[in-house]
């Protein structure tokens, strides 16, 4: 049996970037990548199962293991607590599995500083106008709302001259860019390159 670990995968993204598909399709196609699970404060809702969808841990748990330096990254978000825990990451990893954790930038960059092996990688859609057409197709928020989810965004794509690679996914297309994470993982895909895309996305942003 081969003792070669594993890795971290940071994979980040906008709302309407599309990660959480492309991440599935990734988990469909490869047996090397395992989905990381985030601890949290909050009580379980139905359907939730202790160690699938989160560990559930209570405040007082939280906070010690934040203490004790046992979370990679944490945040708190509308009186609860989401982070993940350094030992169930690790422990993957020396196992040999691939870990992908799908995470905001701030908690990326985080990470990046602890575990500077770490993969980081954004997912964006090709343009400002098709986030703009996923956003608005969601029929499930107001104008308001997307202009405020548009102006994270802006913020968040800016990060990802930060970030190892930046992977595009076009639309009808996740399917290739899990293709394109796997090639990484692999190997056979450039690292960041994309400066003008960066560059033209916010261009576009800015005359609206």
């Amino acid at each position: 049996m081969s003792n070669k670990k594993g890795r971290l995968f940071v994979i980040s993204g906008s709302s309407g970037s599309g990660k959480g598909t492309v991440i599935a399709e990734i988990l469909r196609k490869s047996d090397k990548f395992h989905y990381s699970v985030s601890a949290t404060t909050r009580p379980p809702r139905p359907g939730d199962k202790d160690g699938v969808d989160y560990f559930f841990v209570d405040r007082e748990q939280f906070e010690l293991f934040i203490d004790n330096g046992e979370m990679l990254e944490y945040a708190e978000y509308c009186g609860n607590f989401y982070g993940t825990p350094k030992s169930y990451v690790y422990s993957q990893i020396e196992q040999g599995m691939n870990v992908i954790l799908e995470i905001e930038v701030c908690g990326a960059m985080q990470i990046k500083k602890k575990c500077p092996d770490a993969v980081t990688i954004f997912i964006t859609p090709p343009s400002y106008s098709e986030l703009c057409r996923r956003l608005e197709e969601r029929a499930t928020e107001s104008s308001e709302d997307i202009r405020k989810r548009l102006e994270i965004a802006l913020t968040e794509i800016k990060a990802a001259k930060d970030y190892d690679y930046i992977i595009i996914n076009r639309a009808n297309e996740s399917s290739k860019a899990a293709d394109d994470i796997i090639a990484i993982y692999e190997g056979k895909y450039k690292k960041n390159d994309e400066p003008d895309f960066i560059n033209k996305f916010i261009n576009d942003f800015t005359k609206q």
